[in-house]
């Protein structure tokens, strides 16, 4: 290898370090890459930057805007509804769940639709007494099968699509996925249904420990009338640094205040709720002036006045790696947080002193407008009102029906390409007032468009360097023994590996390069190769960090990392079987 093919390889080697490590944010570690290479001129600026101008970046950006729409406007809240029933076993609720959640992945952006329903399928299931874990990973697991029927499915599909056309080849058809994808849903669906009531533990979920443990970590207090601390603030009080607890709200004549800040007046009789560990409030006990309520403690999820709040922090956050006191959360957010959970199980520490990860679920006190604030922003992956109703169809959801099934139709048809039909799609929405203009802006995840467009100039680079054709030359080496079955089984496990440590659209674009090399080197039609790393790059069930709708339901079905491996192992060594014994079929190799 010369010295560029080395000089991208230690490129990538850190960039998957730093991904891996999660030392940056996914889009600061390709756009990174991405320059290093530019840089070190492997490639040229026009290389560099042609993800920028390709149409895959842009078509994702418009068709998040179609997926906020169906959001809002809760046009798949009735499917849902319908589908559930009121009653039935865990299997026949399972693939009630799964069909319309597949169905609906295959033209929509996964991750909305995960956020749209795991509120709803969590209330359903505790309603029924049962846990939501049972439910919750098929619903993410559901969403990612979808994803590879169609090409707009998955913005991993349309990426691929693109490296094809800038490659001087055939963009993938809209259906023409289809043919892979739908065996692959078909057979992860009936896996699923099958094995997930017997793997899957009924875990406790954020809501049914916070009603049952409430005890443990939420104390009310009364603020003694003509008393030391009656029309003190309180930080003069002494109530803003406690050790063990924080305090959260005060209930004043009915009005509730919340978050407390240091500034404000304390009132006799005022109700002050301490949350945090309550069998260490040494604090508290000895302060002057305040006396315990000696009422239950259970937490008012349906209160008018009390609006509880589950959010997600995604890898994307700025909360990751830094402590609830660090980020100054009650300032910056206007929300109180009264439980931490992760892994499963709550955090029985001093909040305040946790540095939060990726996957970690904080239960929160705010006011109702908090989740229309922070739904659209990176801070958190999931943000879930407890106790809340589902969104109530407008009459605007018909409106985005008949988008939807336009820009299929036209995509479909081939009367106009996909960028264009999901460019006019998400205009349309706003000009029929689905969405405001800043609600289009906000629904897009800039984060996943870097990461797209950067990493086109990183692959380039690969190619350019002569690093794919070396590595795609040592795999075919490696599975030549097989045939070209097996040097594609080893595209699909590299893929699929790839994909579990790092996002899915990164693992794609690395992938492309030294599958069309691998194909190329071995005489082969490296087409189905293209599309086997499509499929692959969404095969991520084996962790919750893995695939972003994994991460959104990981705290809120109180799940453990192990959770998903005993669900997910099964199911990925299936996919792969299905994908191997199928591309041969359609894409002869």
């Amino acid at each position: 290898m010369g010295w560029q093919a080395w000089f991208t390889l230690a490129v990538v080697a850190v960039t998957l370090f730093a991904l891996v490590r999660d030392l940056l944010s996914p889009s600061a570690a390709v756009f990174g890459a991405m320059v290093a290479v530019l840089v070190a001129g492997v490639v040229t600026p026009a290389e560099a930057f042609a993800g920028f101008a390709n149409p895959a970046p842009i078509t994702v950006a418009a068709l998040y805007v179609l997926a906020r729409a169906v959001e809002k406007t809760g046009a798949f809240t009735p499917v849902v509804a319908a589908t559930l029933g009121e009653n039935g076993g865990s299997r026949r609720s399972l693939a009630r769940l799964m069909v319309p959640t597949i169905g609906a992945s295959a033209f929509l952006n996964n991750t909305p639709i995960v956020a749209m329903l795991a509120p709803q399928v969590a209330a359903w299931a505790e309603q029924r007494r049962q846990s939501p874990s049972l439910y919750l990973m098929p619903l993410s697991f559901a969403a990612i099968l979808g994803g590879v029927l169609t090409v707009i499915g998955t913005s991993t599909n349309i990426v691929v699509s693109g490296q094809l056309e800038a490659a001087g080849r055939d963009p993938i058809g809209f259906f023409e996925i289809t043919k892979l994808g739908l065996p692959v849903a078909v057979v992860g669906a009936a896996v699923v249904v099958a094995l997930a009531p017997v793997v899957l533990p009924a875990r406790r979920s954020v809501r049914r420990e916070a009603e049952e443990e409430a005890r443990q970590f939420v104390v009310d207090m009364v603020v003694e009338p003509g008393g030391p601390l009656d029309g003190r603030a309180v930080e003069e009080a002494g109530l803003r640094h406690l050790q063990g607890v924080f305090l959260a709200t005060i209930e004043r004549a009915g009005d509730l205040i919340a978050p407390v800040g240091p500034t404000t007046v304390l009132r006799g009789e005022d109700r002050l709720r301490f949350v945090g560990r309550v069998d260490q409030v040494v604090d508290l006990q000895a302060t002057r002036g305040i006396v315990s309520a000696e009422q239950s403690h259970l937490l008012e999820f349906d209160s008018p006045r009390s609006t509880y709040f589950e959010v997600v922090v995604g890898a994307a956050s700025p909360l990751v790696g830094q402590t609830l006191k660090e980020s100054g959360f009650r300032g910056r957010y206007q929300a109180a947080v009264l439980a931490l959970h992760r892994a499963g199980q709550r955090v029985d520490a001093k909040l305040g002193e946790v540095r939060l990860r990726v996957g970690d679920t904080l239960l929160l006190l705010a006011d109702p407008n908090f989740r229309n604030r922070w739904r659209d922003r990176g801070d958190f992956l999931l943000v879930s009102e407890l106790g809340g109703s589902p969104p109530v169809p407008t009459r605007k959801a018909a409106w985005v029906a008949a988008v939807t099934l336009g820009i299929v139709l036209t995509a479909a048809l081939g009367v106009i390409p996909i960028l264009h039909a999901s460019l006019v799609g998400a205009l349309l929405l706003i000009l029929l007032g689905v969405l405001t203009p800043g609600e289009a802006r906000a629904s897009v995840d800039l984060d996943v468009i870097i990461v797209i467009a950067a990493a086109f100039g990183l692959a380039k680079a690969m190619e350019t360097s002569g690093l794919a054709d070396t590595l795609a030359a040592g795999l075919v080496e490696a599975f030549r023994g097989w045939g070209p079955t097996g040097i594609l089984l080893g595209i699909v496990l590299a893929t699929v590996v790839l994909t579990e440590m790092i996002t899915n659209n990164a693992a794609a674009l690395l992938m492309f390069p030294i599958a069309i090399s691998a194909g190329a080197a071995a005489g082969l039609d490296p087409r189905g190769f293209a599309i086997a790393v499509a499929v692959s790059a969404s095969a991520s069930f084996l962790t919750p960090i893995g695939y972003q709708t994994n991460t959104m339901v990981y705290g809120p079905g109180g799940y453990r990392f192990g959770d998903y491996v005993r669900l997910g192992a099964p199911l990925t060594v299936l996919v792969i079987a299905t994908i191997v014994g199928v591309v041969p079929i359609f894409w002869p190799l």
